[in-house]
């Protein structure tokens, strides 16, 4: 038979542990943020999104770190990121900082309205899982500026079902059915929307002029079901394109060593890119 003062002092020690660690994973997301703000000039989006990124170089690879609630909430990860929560940590602070007063609860604001739907959290099916999904509706939201067409970009096909047909992959699918049927009227939605726009890989080298430091660089993929595979920072080192991103390969973000075209034609199925332009913010309110 189990004590049950032992039991109620083990549950104590075990939240309390867990409050400690929530609390100093905090602390730390707090002090990248804060001290970020703190070097901060009247610099553009363009210049802030790459320097929020530099900030989070040789910061570890790791995939999946907003799926580890089974409730749906604002989930803050900046000592671990995979490729898409390095650009919406990035872009979340490079907006933020043109605020008059920027503080935590100032970029807690524009991550929200970046990674989700309308900006509302609403369970699992809110967040903006499918990259054309995010710029559809980051677009629409004065976030950035899909330029890709003006860049030369051609009609990108896109047929979306890879979430729906596989989702025992997603633990928040694998048992929620009704969540499954969500999905599957949002990849309609996208589907049927043909606005998108993309380079292919093999007119890069004639378009990559006119890609500026900071734009948010989409790799497009030929996996069935899905649209874009990674996401990156364009950077001008020196006289090369490149990108900074979280790389799966390097375990860590990284400023890629290779071109930006280098890199698209070394993956077998990417396709081409997709180029978003992040725009200065007009602060209404703090």
């Amino acid at each position: 038979m189990v004590n049950s003062k032992l039991l109620l002092f083990f549950l104590f020690v075990c939240a309390t542990s867990f409050a400690q660690t929530n609390s100093a994973q905090l602390d730390a997301n707090k002090a990248i943020v804060e001290n970020y703000f703190k070097s901060a000039k009247q610099n553009t989006i363009s210049y802030e999104i790459l320097r929020a990124a530099f900030c989070f170089l040789e910061t570890p690879y790791v995939g999946g770190t907003l799926e580890r609630s089974e409730k749906e909430e604002l989930i803050i990860n900046l000592k671990e990121m995979d490729c898409m929560t390095m650009v919406e940590y990035s872009l979340a602070m490079s907006r933020a900082v043109q605020f008059p007063a920027p503080d935590w609860d100032t970029f807690v604001r524009e991550l929200r309205q970046i990674r989700y739907r309308n900006g509302i959290i609403n369970g699992y099916t809110s967040r903006l899982h499918y990259s054309t999904d995010w710029i559809f509706n980051n677009s629409s939201k004065g976030v950035y500026e899909d330029v890709t067409h003006a860049l030369g970009g051609r009609k990108f096909p896109v047929n979306l079902f890879y979430m729906s047909s596989n989702y025992t992959k997603y633990s928040h699918l694998a048992n929620d059915l009704e969540a499954v049927e969500q999905i599957k009227l949002i990849e309609k939605a996208v589907n049927t929307r043909n606005i998108y726009y993309y380079i292919p890989k093999n007119e890069i080298v004639k378009q990559q002029s006119k890609i500026k430091n900071g734009d948010i660089i989409g790799f497009t993929t030929s996996i069935p079901g899905l649209d874009i595979s990674h996401l990156g920072i364009a950077y001008w080192d020196k006289q090369q394109l490149t990108f900074v991103h979280a790389s799966s390969s390097a375990k860590k973000v990284v400023i890629n060593p290779e071109s930006m075209i280098d890199y698209c034609n070394s993956i077998k199925t990417n396709t081409g890119i997709v180029v978003l332009r992040p725009i200065n913010v007009t602060p209404q309110h703090d």
